[in-house]
């Protein structure tokens, strides 16, 4: 489905956690914030620093740790207003985006209006 941007959004994390499907990875606290986030975990994968990571992807064993259900990404797509976009999957409050020129993120979905066309 296509998107029109809203609102500005700014990536703040630079080197985004990325895991392959099966990866072992240590789970800490869960997001607290007041954007109506929910189900995500703060997470870290080995050689990388750690990021929010959505709950649907990982499969908790025991206190803190976990095994990545599927491969995953944190990277965030910077756009402006005013610009299309193509939406994808959807998971707690974020639309993987992709630019009809280039790039692909995750975008706030609080950023987006659908395009109803």
């Amino acid at each position: 489905m296509q998107f029109t941007v809203i609102e500005a959004h700014r990536n703040e994390f630079p080197a985004p956690i990325t895991f392959a499907k099966g990866a072992s990875l240590t789970v800490g606290e869960i997001y607290q914030g007041d954007e109506g986030w929910d189900n995500w975990y703060f997470c870290e994968a080995a050689g990388q620093q750690g990021g929010w990571v959505p709950g649907e992807v990982i499969c908790l064993q025991a206190p803190g740790q976990g095994v990545a259900l599927e491969d995953y990404t944190a990277r965030e797509l910077d756009v402006e207003v005013g610009e299309r976009v193509w939406g994808g999957r959807q998971l707690n409050g974020w639309v993987w985006c992709t630019r009809t020129v280039t790039g692909s993120g995750w975008v706030p979905l609080r950023n987006l209006l659908r395009d109803d066309a």
